[in-house]
């Protein structure tokens, strides 16, 4: 438990609304913050009193409040901080606060993509993503096949694992509509790939309890209402999945395979006392 008067870098950055803990755990990483001058390992506390830079900005708590944007993101615009990526969302949107995306959405796609100052959030809904729901329209390239819809519901094998059941509905000869609860990176590319579609249009259009209803290239604050139920919502998420591991260049995870097999044992599988034999690997034919 941290001393009430101590409390880690990587959160202090995430609650002062310099950026989110992933990306405090990154700047840390590399030798980029400092506290009272000296670069900190991993883990530091920061002391009543002590004196944080970033780049050599130094980091002062504000008085106030956070915000919370809702943004039509265009295609072509990059879900990061990262200053020297030139279609940055946020030069993109040049709000005059210091603002962070929540979790990403990928440069061809365009939709929904929630922005704030409050790092605390957004590592809660990072932690939650599993949980909760988000909603996609998709154009494919080639005409819609109930094989097709009923494939994407029920998982695909891709980075290593198997996607989550999930809701599907298609709506026209190419367009189809897909509910996931799930953040793997380039998921709905990925999924569609392996059924030999590709996308030409993804748009999200909603993200938990909050819908797409701006249009392409503008913003809106997150209603009351909508912000209550956010927080209600992300309330207990846990922190058992790791974050890093979604929505990020070359994720892969592992997921045990008895997760997701539905195939149960046969005498031929089990030992003398009913336990499964270990698998080996099979040696293809010559």
């Amino acid at each position: 438990m941290e001393n009430a008067k101590t409390i880690r870098l990587n959160k202090y950055l995430s609650e002062v609304g310099y950026c989110s803990r992933r990306e405090a755990d990154k700047l840390i990483a590399q030798g980029r913050v400092t506290i009272n001058k000296i670069v900190p390992e991993m883990g530091t506390k920061v002391q009543p009193g002590d004196i944080v830079h970033v780049n050599g900005e130094q980091i002062t708590p504000t008085a106030e409040d956070h915000v919370y944007l809702a943004f039509h993101k265009p295609v072509g615009i990059v879900c990061t901080t990262a200053a020297q990526e030139k279609d940055n969302i946020i030069d993109y949107i040049k709000y005059p606060k210091r603002i962070f995306p929540i979790g990403r959405l990928d440069k061809p796609s365009e939709g929904l993509i929630l922005l704030t100052s409050d790092g605390d959030i957004v590592n809660k809904i990072l932690r939650a993503r599993n949980n909760h729901e988000k909603e996609y329209i998709v154009t494919v390239n080639k005409l819609i096949s109930p094989q097709f819809i009923k494939r994407m519901g029920t998982g695909i094998p891709i980075l290593d694992t198997i996607t989550r059941d999930c809701e599907v509905e298609q709506i026209s000869k190419y367009d189809f509509r897909i509910i996931l609860t799930q953040g793997l990176n380039r998921q709905i590319r990925r999924m569609c790939e392996h059924l030999g579609y590709d996308v030409i249009r993804l748009k999200r259009v909603r993200i938990m309890n909050v819908s797409l209803d701006t249009p392409v290239g503008e913003w809106r604050y997150l209603t009351e209402k909508e912000l209550n139920i956010l927080n209600v919502d992300v309330e207990d998420s846990s922190p058992l999945e790791d974050a890093s591991k979604l929505d990020t260049p070359k994720a892969k995870r592992r997921t045990p395979k008895t997760q997701h097999s539905s195939k149960k044992p046969t005498r031929k599988n089990l030992d003398t006392k009913g336990n499964p034999k270990p698998r080996g690997r099979r040696r293809k034919d010559r």
